[in-house]
């Protein structure tokens, strides 16, 4: 009897002390890895809806158009640090910061489209691209100096000028 109650404090306080998991959200990986188009969906209100939804009830608003998870979320594995659901800067699509190691988030994110990404460097960013289509390509941003933790995943369908 002793040992049943024991065994359950035990694994009652092992539950409280491990690490929280991130929630892995099927919506935000589709429209990031191009799977689904956010672009297509920008002016449909019916296939907005779940977005919207979705990033009212789970994320704050922070700089501009970035949006922080309130609490732990990932995708493709990886913690959410933050979404971009419109653009980042002149670039206008769907993206992703997540933290990790750039290279497995690379290899993992190209696993995922089934297809390798070219790279290159430049002004110490390290940028990877995948055409999917005309106006839509998947894209990965991490800075080039090899001790950054974030990377930046998504699908781009144009550069504002």
């Amino acid at each position: 009897m002793h040992s049943t109650r024991f065994a359950i404090i035990v694994l009652l306080l092992l539950a409280a002390a491990a690490p929280s998991i991130a929630a892995e959200d099927p919506l935000l990986q589709r429209l990031a890895t191009c799977q689904d188009s956010w672009y297509e969906w920008k002016d449909d209100s019916a296939r907005m809806a779940p977005l919207v939804s979705l990033i009212q009830a789970h994320f704050t608003a922070t700089d501009g158009a970035a949006f922080t998870p309130k609490t732990a979320m990932s995708v493709l594995g990886f913690p959410i640090v933050q979404v971009y659901p419109q653009s980042i800067g002149m670039a206008v699509g769907f993206s992703v910061a997540v933290k990790g190691d750039a290279d497995k988030i690379r290899r993992t994110f190209e696993k995922q489209l089934g297809h390798p990404m070219a790279c290159s460097s430049s002004d110490d960013m390290k940028g990877c691209e995948l055409k999917i289509a005309e106006k839509k390509v998947a894209s990965l941003m991490t800075p080039d100096n090899g001790k950054a933790d974030t990377t930046l995943i998504g699908c781009y369908y144009f550069y504002e000028k």
